[in-house]
């Protein structure tokens, strides 16, 4: 089968992938309401193209906390990588470089920060789940010698979420798959909270969190850029701006921790007018064409980022895989900002799309 749209990709991935990791990757919170709802409402935009303009030279770049990328579409972190695929993290690490774009960590990853840093060629977030003070001590300053150039702070697990599908198939993780950052550290590999909170083996017995009154002390670990990651709220955002964050990632985790929300793209330019320019404002959560990145952008985003069809493409083909979905979705952009009568990305406003009139204009 020919592969030309992410469609594509996940249809061929589901035929190689085994159902209880294909569960595992699908899943979502309850009856995966807001899952679908992440993908149906970008099907309610729609945009306004333009003509007889030159648009012959275009330019997709821009930066991302003063990092240049080649297009503003990025991987989020996801762990569970190299259960699905023997290279995990190394491959969407080497996919997203060979793209010229970033890639982002997670704490579950399968490699070592300086394992991925040996074959990345752009730019690395470190995703952090706080679990407690020691660790994420260890963790933080691992990221800043191994070379990454921003602390990605994932907030929206409070609590463990197992999906529905997991506790059917009994699903577990298998942790040598998963502790790659803790090699040199077996007393936090014993640990079960270190995992993402979406694990039916995820254990609270120890996990403390993090507060906004402890950002300060987060912050004071590094000089790393700090982006919070999880945001679903006006109220949320402002606090991050208020407490220091650089960045927001406005994000319902792809409705994997909790369902009968709206859509990340329902609250994205409420999020995104409420912050200004006050903090970098970035989007995940339902992105599947290019499409849908330029219309997230139109709304507020500065880039955003896609989980699933990461794993997608990686059960394809590994890197060159992961290099061929993120090429799709950028010729997908690019023809989108043609179209439009756009030659940068900095042209793309709210003007380029429309949007409901039932859309929520406000939101707390």
């Amino acid at each position: 089968m020919k592969i030309v749209t992410i469609a594509d990709l996940k249809q061929v991935a589901r035929n190689k992938i085994p159902s209880d990791m294909w569960d595992f990757i699908e899943g979502a919170a309850f009856d995966e309401i807001t899952k679908q709802r992440n993908e149906d409402k970008f099907r309610e935009i729609t945009l306004n193209p333009n003509f007889l303009i030159n648009v012959s030279d275009r330019d997709l770049s821009t930066t991302i906390l003063g990092e240049k990328i080649a297009f503003p579409i990025m991987i989020a972190p996801a762990g569970g990588k190299r259960q699905l695929h023997p290279d995990g993290e190394l491959a969407a690490a080497k996919g997203a470089g060979s793209s010229g774009t970033l890639y982002a960590l997670p704490t579950a990853s399968g490699y070592s920060m300086e394992e991925v840093a040996e074959v990345a060629t752009g730019p690395l977030w470190f995703q952090l789940y706080h679990s407690d003070d020691k660790i994420t001590e260890y963790l933080v300053d691992k990221a800043k010698r191994s070379g990454y150039s921003a602390i990605c702070l994932t907030v929206d697990g409070p609590t463990s979420a197992p999906k529905e599908r997991d506790l059917r198939n009994n699903f577990k993780r298998k942790p040598e798959l998963y502790s790659g950052n803790f090699r040199d550290r077996p007393e936090f590999m014993r640990r079960t909270d270190i995992i993402p909170p979406d694990f039916a083996d995820w254990s609270e017995e120890n996990y403390t969190g993090l507060t906004w009154e402890r950002l300060d002390w987060l912050k004071s670990l590094t000089d790393l850029p700090l982006v919070i990651k999880g945001i679903r709220t006006v109220k949320d955002a402002t606090l991050c701006a208020e407490y220091g964050a650089d960045g927001i990632i406005v994000s319902n985790h792809g409705g994997r921790q909790i369902d009968r929300t709206l859509s990340s793209i329902e609250t994205l330019q409420p999020i995104a007018h409420a912050v200004g320019d006050n903090i970098e404002v970035y989007f995940d959560s339902g992105i599947r064409r290019g499409s849908d990145a330029f219309m997230a952008l139109a709304l507020g985003a500065r880039a955003v980022f896609v989980g699933r069809p990461t794993f997608w493409a990686m059960a394809y083909d590994g890197h060159d895989g992961v290099k061929l979905m993120l090429d799709i979705l950028k010729a997908e952009f690019d023809r989108c900002l043609a179209y439009c009568g756009y030659r940068t990305i900095s042209e793309i406003s709210s003007t380029s799309i429309n949007i409901p009139s039932h859309w929520p204009s406000q939101i707390p």
